[in-house]
Parts: C-alpha cells; sequence; structure tokens
C-alpha cells in the first residue's frame, strides 16, 4: 500500500527541472511571512511559565464507542490529543502552519510539490522514531479506509515519496492549489508498525498508539474517558509546544444531553462549559455557587467566521426539489420574535455561509465577482445579479401575515392548493416532513416554526432520536430537514468540496447534508480553492455565498460572535486570549481539588497500558 523508499527522490526532481526552495519553519498561504520568526521561543497567547500539573474535567454529550475517529463509523471519543501532526496551526494568525514533526517545510516556488523533512527526535509514545513511512502510511489509510472528507481535502496529491528515512514529498497534479500544503501539513501521524496487526476500518475500543502530548488512561465505554500527560513527550520543549498542555490529566464525563450537563456543572462535576443556549446562559447558571463566586461566566469575542447554522432542506426528498417551496417554508422562520421572546436578545440573524467575516457577500456582485459569475448566470438564480440576499424580517410581534402571504404566493406558482386546510402540491400529496433532532434544547426553537408551517396547512413533525441513531441517520441521509452547522475558517479551502461540491453528495459522513448537485456551485468551489491571493479568496468566497444563499437551500438561523464560557474559579489563563479560540488548552491549575476525582466505578472501567 505505501510506497518504497526512494533515496534518488531528490536528484530526479532536479534533473526534472522542478525549482528548489530553502525548507523553511514555517509556510504561509499566500506566502507572507509568518507572525514569528525561526527563532521564535512560543506564542503570544501562552504563558511559558504555566506550571505542569493538576486535573481539567470537561464533559461529553451522548457517549462514545470507538477510539478511531478517522473512519465515518461509531460515535468516537475526542482523543486528537493523543497525535502529532506534521505542522501546528497558529491560533492567532488567518493561516500559518509552523513545524512539529516536521521540522522544517519546503515548498516549491511553483506549488507543484511540498516536502516535509521530520524531526529526528520525533517518537510515537513506545519510542518508536516516526519516520516518512509511517507519514506514507498514514495517508494512503486515511485515502483508502477514512472517512470520504479526506478523499476531497487530498484528491489534488499525484503521489506522496519517502526520499530517505525522514523526508517525505508530495507531488501535486495541480500548481493552483495554494492551500493543499498547508492541510497536508495538518495530517496525523499514524505509527505503520502498530497497525500492521489491525484492522483500520474497524472502530472498537483498543487504545490506539499515538505519539502526542496525551495518551489514553483510565476509561468506561460511553460513560468516561482519562487522558493522561506523557511527562517525556519528545515536543515538550519545541516553540509550539511550551506554554499549551499544562494538565497532568483531562477527564471527559458524558451525560444524556446539555440540560443533564448543565445540572452536573453547577453541582462542580465538571470544571468548563461552553454553552451554546441563550436561556440556559441567562437563566441557567444561577446558583449558591456561581452567587458565592465559585464560578464565573465570561464572554470572550470571536474573531472567527460564524458559518452557517440553519435548517436543512435534503434535496434528496422530492419535495424540496422546487426553490420556490423551500423559500416558502424560510419565509416562516420568524427569527425576530425568536430572539425577543426565547433568545434575551443574544443572537444576531445569520445571513451569510461566511458570516462574521469579510469574505460575506453584501450588496449587489462587484466587478470582480461578475467575472466569476457571469460565466454562470444561465445556471444561478437571477437575483444572484439582481439582489442582496435578505432574510425576511417581521415585527417581532409573532404575527407574520407578510410572510405568510408571500409563502402562499410561491407555494401557489409552484403548482400547490389548500384542500381539507392542508397544503397539496400538485402530485396530490400533502405537504409534509419530518424534523430530526437530538437536542432537547432546540425544541422549543423549532415549535414555533412548526407552528407558523401548520397555519398554512403545511405539517412538520418533530422527531428527537438519541445521539447515536441521529449521527447514522445523518451519515445515511435519512432525514427530510435537521439543523446543521457548517464551520469555516478564516482560509476556507479543500473542505469546500465536502461541504458542496457534487462529489460528495453520495458520500456517507460527508458534510453535504443539503444533497446539492449544481454544476455552478461545483465551478464556485474550485475557484474558490485555487485563489492565488488573499483578495481572490474573498471574491470566491464572496460568489459562492450569493449562489448558496439565493439557492434556499437551508433555513438560515442564527449567531453569536462570542464564546460563551463557564468555569469553577481554579485555572489561570494567559493574559492573550488567541483569536481563532478561547484557547483552554493554554490554561492551568492554580487551585486543586479539594479531593481527586473518584475514578470510574462502572465494573468495565479500563486502562490503557
Amino acid at each position: 500500500m505505501t510506497l518504497p523508499l526512494r533515496a534518488f527522490g531528490v536528484a530526479l526532481l532536479m534533473l526534472t527541472g522542478a525549482a528548489q526552495a530553502e525548507p523553511r519553519h514555517a509556510i504561509t498561504l499566500y506566502d507572507e511571512a509568518p507572525k514569528y520568526p525561526a527563532n521564535f521561543q512560543h506564542f503570544d497567547y501562552v504563558n511559558p511559565e504555566a506550571p505542569k500539573g493538576g486535573l481539567l474535567r470537561q464533559r461529553g454529550i451522548g457517549g462514545f464507542d470507538s477510539f478511531n475517529p478517522f473512519i465515518p463509523k461509531g460515535n468516537p471519543a475526542g482523543i486528537g490529543a493523543i497525535y502529532d501532526t506534521l505542522t501546528y496551526h497558529s491560533l492567532d494568525e488567518p493561516f500559518t502552519e509552523y513545524g512539529l514533526v516536521a521540522e522544517k517545510i519546503d515548498k516549491a516556488p511553483d506549488n507543484s510539490h511540498v516536502r516535509y523533512l521530520l524531526n529526528p527526535k520525533a517518537r510515537f509514545h513506545d519510542g518508536t522514531p516516526i519516520t516518512a513511512e509511517d507519514v506514507i502510511f498514514t495517508f494512503h489509510t486515511l485515502l483508502e479506509k477514512g472517512d470520504p472528507l479526506y478523499r476531497h481535502y487530498y484528491a489534488d496529491v499525484a503521489q506522496v515519496v519517502a526520499e530517505d528515512k525522514l523526508t517525505v514529498r508530495f507531488d501535486f497534479k495541480h500548481k493552483d492549489n495554494r492551500e493543499l500544503p498547508m492541510i497536508l501539513g495538518q495530517l496525523p501521524v499514524l505509527p505503520k508498525h502498530w497497525w500492521a496487526s489491525r484492522d483500520f476500518a474497524k472502530g472498537g475500543l483498543e487504545p490506539p498508539l499515538g505519539s502526542g502530548p496525551y495518551r489514553i488512561g483510565k476509561f468506561s465505554p460511553g460513560s468516561s474517558l482519562e487522558l493522561e500527560r506523557v511527562k517525556d513527550w519528545w515536543a515538550k520543549d519545541l516553540p509550539v509546544s511550551r506554554g499549551l498542555y499544562n494538565f497532568d490529566r483531562i477527564r471527559v464525563d458524558y451525560y444524556r444531553d446539555t440540560q443533564v450537563a448543565l445540572e452536573a456543572f453547577k453541582a462542580g462535576h465538571f470544571d468548563v462549559n461552553e454553552e451554546y443556549s441563550a436561556k440556559d446562559w441567562n437563566t441557567g447558571y444561577d446558583s449558591p455557587a456561581l452567587r458565592d463566586g465559585k464560578f464565573v461566566q465570561v464572554s470572550i469575542p470571536k474573531y472567527v467566521p460564524a458559518g452557517m447554522q440553519g435548517y436543512v432542506f435534503n434535496l434528496r426528498r422530492p419535495m424540496f426539489q422546487d426553490r420556490r417551496v423551500r423559500e416558502a417554508i424560510a419565509q416562516l422562520f420568524d427569527f425576530e420574535w425568536a430572539r425577543k421572546q426565547i433568545f434575551y436578545g443574544d443572537y444576531k440573524r445569520t445571513r451569510s455561509y461566511f458570516e462574521n467575516s469579510e469574505m460575506a457577500a453584501t450588496g449587489l456582485p462587484d466587478e470582480a465577482e461578475l467575472k466569476l459569475l457571469e460565466p454562470l448566470r444561465e445556471q444561478l438564480p437571477p437575483e444572484v445579479f439582481s439582489q442582496e440576499f435578505r432574510p425576511p424580517v417581521s415585527n417581532g410581534s409573532g404575527i407574520i401575515r407578510e410572510q405568510s402571504r408571500r409563502a402562499f404566493q410561491l407555494l401557489t406558482e409552484a403548482g400547490y392548493r389548500i384542500v381539507d386546510d392542508k397544503m397539496v402540491g400538485p402530485d396530490g400529496k400533502p405537504l409534509a416532513f419530518e424534523f430530526l433532532n437530538f437536542q432537547p434544547n432546540l425544541e422549543r426553537v423549532v415549535l414555533p416554526f412548526k407552528r407558523n408551517l401548520a397555519e398554512l396547512g403545511i405539517d412538520l413533525q418533530i422527531r428527537r432520536v438519541d445521539m447515536s441513531q441521529y449521527i447514522n441517520r445523518l451519515r445515511d441521509w435519512d432525514y427530510d430537514m435537521t439543523s446543521a452547522v457548517w464551520a469555516q475558517s478564516n482560509s476556507p479551502g479543500n473542505e469546500q468540496l465536502d461541504m458542496w461540491h457534487s462529489s460528495s453528495a453520495d458520500k456517507p459522513g460527508s458534510k453535504n447534508y443539503i444533497g446539492l448537485r449544481d454544476p455552478a456551485i461545483d465551478k464556485l468551489v474550485e475557484g474558490l480553492i485555487r485563489a492565488d491571493s488573499r483578495q481572490s479568496l474573498i471574491t470566491h468566497a464572496r460568489a459562492l455565498d450569493r449562489a448558496l444563499l439565493w439557492g434556499h437551500y437551508v433555513v438560515p438561523n442564527y449567531y453569536v460572535d462570542a464564546w460563551r464560557v463557564a468555569y469553577w474559579k481554579r485555572f489561570g489563563r494567559p493574559e492573550i486570549t488567541p483569536l481563532s479560540d478561547f484557547g483552554l488548552l493554554t490554561w492551568w491549575e492554580e487551585q486543586p481539588l479539594h479531593r481527586t476525582a473518584p475514578a470510574p466505578t462502572d465494573t468495565n472501567a479500563q486502562e490503557a497500558n
């Protein structure tokens, strides 16, 4: 499955006339200078003198049944911290990768290849050196047996070659995919020797061998997991690691749902809770512990795109094929009433797939966007060229006559009519669909939407399932409508294939929840990936945004431009918070628990060797 070592690779590359570049400590998307120079000692957002030790207790929802997060099976535990990647992504730059397993990075000036020079000190937890063969094994394994996302991410890789034991080169099919060297750097390196006697395509709860700052310790299947800091971690003194990973143990206890978890947090059973519910943030934390100042609630500003959160129309369902039907249904979501009555005024309306960023489309398309959109005019909704997308706006009273009239007009144009108080389509079938949900808090937002739909004779049924059922149904496209979030970064790229491109529509586990198969959107996605400057990336993102918005593929929801975090006052935090995260793994313990948190009492509790 892997390619043989090729010591002659460098010479062969030179014979083909490929330009050589000086290996660097970091690479950026458009070859701009990184924020931190080659001799930097630590990131600005850490405390390099942070003490090591102590316990961080977190919560999970729904349980876990696998320690393999790379395959589209099961409900994996969050164990990313046991693996090292080729590079480390800086949290206070748009897109810069610094060397980790790869001590140096050599990106060809013409972007035809990238070479990673591995750190000779890099080791797996069993002491085995990390080599180029491990990188090649990982790459091919993820492509052949991993989540479909990897096939989209790495589609432009022509071959991967081990030039020597510590040098691996990726050659590209095209030279215009500038993001590819960056995302290859995010490759988690798996141990070839450990997986040689195991089936990667299966899940299971055998603790895997890693190389990162933590290893799996005690765990109780489905209910709790403990990660232990690797005190002799090979990378602990690197600049990209200094001040990070300060806790000796990270314990995750799993709860049935977020409401149960909130009560557990207030009782002191875990330490940090990131809150997603406006109601709970405003009223749910009131308790003697809060009033006594034992824990605090903080809102930390977000400087990253909010992406899109919305109710997804599954276009694989015939009832949602007509754009007018989708727009009509979207008219009946009354955000202004919900913001006033349910959200405590906290949320803002989502108006873009790149919300809270400069990539969000506003106004009419400018000249640069039109150059991208005009060749696709016949394939795109006409509104893309003539109107700014704006979700319907009500007066917040709960009475949405104007929106209901517009929805009725659209449905009538689509051939629908009212028969016995039901909205009936051209095929004679009532317009009825199911909303798949696993979050108790979401039901109070969907119920008013359901009532508005019912007033037009549209039947919406809310189907609540547990987390495992939800994941399986999502992977199998077994839903009419559900709530989804498409997160975005400051540098969107190859992951857009997994979200919107036709090639991902039939791949279980992809994020193409909509079932999009649109040639125009395919071209806009492909153009975005090949953008050759920051401004070009912004232009492509805005053009893609318009096409997605005017397709009415989702009912846009809402977002908050801050991380809402509650935590018990046991921790120290650096003075600077990173721009793209609230930096939990930069924190450290200042006040130990009065007593050690008990180990799992489940008779099935296990411990990694």
